[in-house]
């Protein structure tokens, strides 16, 4: 079986798209290129340019990499701007999800592997979020990714397709330095992008009702996210897989943001204090995985710690630093 993988030259999808050809499974990208980077990519997947809302491409890409099996990571994810243009992130992330699916449903594609997010949930007020817990996302972003959530599950019952909806918690590192995020948009790079600088990291918030006053995040490395990808297409694959399923992808351990730039620190040898500004408005004071049924149901547990993402980041950092330069 053949998998699209859609935004598969991005930071995420180029790390899927590795971990599924190291794992001897057949894959095709399709990515804009908006934030995606060919050079990511292995070298004998082949790479088509162009849009998910596009259906003619889709029908021609779907035919002629006789594709069996779609994992959809093409989205846009940055809140602030989907705060800002609510209509575009609707358009893109839910609009063009339709489409994909009318055309797999056309091509006659019966496994369908989707990206969601934590942000389904908005501010759990829970110790450990399990798939039940109640989704009330407080920005577009979300809204979006549960609204994707959402029809694929319709797509999938209507057109007889098995689903999973990966729900991704807070990703970071890199599973080798050119394939690391260059954007300075998660909090990571972000303090990195301040240390380069010769700027103080900023911790938003310290008055939370957590042990240091600061949020709470589960931390997942990119390589085992990639893993999970590569567990839940098999099981897709399955002969005997129907129906839907919904899963967490994370470690299950809570690290709170002021620990987490304590260990940047250490890491890249800058252990200048950071500077606490105001509470950002919808953070959660605590969002940590419960990733039992991915192990259930996927046989996947998450092996990397966040020394070993903070470690591989900046390696990554670092070599871009460089290139830019």
């Amino acid at each position: 079986m053949t998998w699209l993988i859609t935004g598969g030259a991005g930071y995420i999808g180029a790390h899927v798209a590795h971990t599924m050809t190291a794992a001897g499974e057949p894959v095709a990208v399709l990515d804009d290129l908006s934030s995606g980077d060919p050079a990511r990519l292995p070298s004998r997947v082949p790479l088509v340019t162009g849009d998910t809302a596009d259906p003619a491409l889709l029908k021609r890409v779907l035919a002629d990499h006789q594709v069996t099996g779609v994992i959809h990571l093409a989205a846009r994810k940055q809140v602030p701007e989907s705060v800002a243009h609510p209509t575009r992130y609707y358009r893109e992330n839910v609009g063009a999800l339709a489409t994909l699916l009318e055309a797999a449903a056309e091509a006659g594609v019966r496994r369908f592997l989707f990206s969601s997010s934590a942000a389904v949930y908005g501010t759990p007020d829970v110790a450990l979020v399990t798939e039940d817990t109640p989704c009330a996302p407080v920005n577009p972003y979300g809204e979006t990714k549960l609204a994707g959530e959402w029809l694929v599950r319709a797509a999938g019952r209507a057109h007889g397709m098995a689903t999973t909806c990966l729900r991704y918690f807070n990703v970071a590192g890199a599973a080798a330095p050119e394939l690391a995020d260059t954007g300075v948009f998660n909090i990571v790079p972000m303090v990195f992008d301040r240390l380069t600088r010769g700027e103080a990291p900023r911790i938003f918030g310290d008055d939370y009702p957590t042990p240091d006053g600061t949020c709470v995040r589960d931390y997942i490395h990119v390589a085992d996210l990639a893993e999970a990808h590569l567990a839940a297409a098999r099981r897709l694959a399955a002969p005997d897989t129907a129906g839907d399923l919904t899963v967490n992808i994370g470690r299950g351990e809570g690290v709170s943001v002021r620990e987490l730039v304590t260990l940047i620190g250490e890491v890249t040898g800058d252990r200048r204090p950071a500077v606490v500004e105001g509470r950002r408005p919808g953070d959660a004071p605590r969002a940590v995985a419960s990733a039992a049924l991915a192990g259930r149901e996927l046989g996947w547990t998450a092996s990397r710690g966040v020394r070993e993402m903070v470690g591989s980041a900046w390696r990554g950092w670092l070599l871009h630093q460089g290139a830019a330069r």
